[in-house]
């Protein structure tokens, strides 16, 4: 199963990380290396046993700690080959680079990445879906609209993060912004809104879905509960009440937790359909069998008068058995705790 963290996300830097098994992959490195080191140990990831650095774009507070990190740690980086080519200008030591184009997908060991195509003032922005053992976590940041393809490609996913950037009435209402900026923040290859975040989540929820990390949020234009509650208050009209709703922030990072809360339950849930099935097929091919031998084999009346009685007999016995083992596969169940404690409060 995927654990996921946001170790810090705003427009001073941002960077998350996710992991299954051995493999450990950081996503963008806009905090400073110390910063990126320091919060990586927070969440219980040593930075030398980082599998590889996926990077969205080549936007400073993606990449601005990616140099002196890669000086203290040897990690090939996967990126396209424009944004390489944007980024690499700034490296005084390179890395082992693996390119990819927009809507490829690769392995980092067991962890597969879909890569899908976004719309951003950069070179050649991506989104991103990491899927390790049936759990999906989809990774949107920077982007200035949804698109039909982003809205596939999220489809499914069991956590996403997602950008959730500006308040419509805040933005218009700073006075720290010249006119031209909040045009650019606004625009169709510039950030999405609370609105526009709520739009995209509520137009992508399943019941797969457990859990929405907003990110890159304006310290000046946006709060985080005006922004958690309005992408809530629309998963809530389509009866996803359950699904938690957080803001990352900028100076310290979420905890890492299991992208996908019910997934041990589900997996217990198909291998009992399994036995069970088995088991039923079984019983059905013994039962012909049975059938077969009696029309084969002579019958004593004594028997056919007893046989009822036997066959009540049977069905109780049976009845008792499965009852048994009904009771003894819930007892064996592990219960399943709260994985994410106070991480979070229910959109609900």
């Amino acid at each position: 199963m995927l654990r996921f963290s946001v170790l810090g996300s705003g427009s001073a830097g941002n960077s998350a990380v996710a992991c299954s098994g051995q493999t450990r992959i950081l996503i963008d490195a806009g905090l400073s290396a110390r910063q990126l080191c320091l919060r990586l140990e927070t969440v219980g990831i040593d930075p030398n046993s980082l599998s590889a650095i996926v990077l969205t774009h080549e936007h400073g507070d993606h990449v601005r700690g990616l140099d002196v990190f890669l000086r203290k740690c040897q990690v090939p980086v996967y990126a396209t080959s424009h944004t390489c080519q944007v980024v690499r200008e700034g490296l005084r030591t390179q890395p082992e680079w693996r390119l990819f184009e927009a809507g490829d997908s690769f392995a980092v060991n067991d962890v597969q990445i879909e890569t899908f195509s976004v719309p951003h003032d950069a070179v050649d922005p991506v989104g991103f879906v990491l899927e390790c053992a049936r759990t999906r976590v989809g990774v949107l940041s920077d982007i200035g609209h949804v698109t039909n393809l982003v809205r596939a490609r999220l489809a499914g996913v069991h956590t996403l993060f997602v950008e959730s950037n500006y308040d419509e009435v805040m933005l218009q209402n700073d006075v720290k912004r010249p006119w031209s900026t909040k045009q650019r923040i606004s625009s169709r290859h510039g950030h999405l809104s609370n609105d526009q975040a709520a739009e995209l989540v509520a137009a992508m929820a399943s019941a797969e879905l457990h859990r929405v990390v907003l990110g890159h949020l304006s310290r000046d234009c946006n709060a985080p509960k005006v922004a958690a509650e309005t992408v809530s208050a629309g998963l809530r009209k389509l009866g996803f009440s359950e699904v938690d709703v957080i803001c990352a922030g900028q100076n310290e990072p979420l905890p890492l937790r299991d992208a996908a809360l019910l997934m041990a339950e589900a997996v217990v849930a198909e291998t009992l359909e399994t036995v069970d099935a088995a088991a039923a097929d079984g019983a059905a091919a013994g039962g012909a069998s049975a059938r077969m031998r009696e029309e084969e084999e002579p019958v004593d009346s004594s028997e056919t008068k007893t046989k009822p009685q036997a066959k009540a007999k049977g069905k109780s016995d049976a009845a008792s058995s499965r009852s048994e083992k009904a009771s003894a596969r819930h007892q064996s169940q592990p219960h399943q705790p709260d994985l994410f404690g106070a991480w979070s409060a229910q959109a609900g």
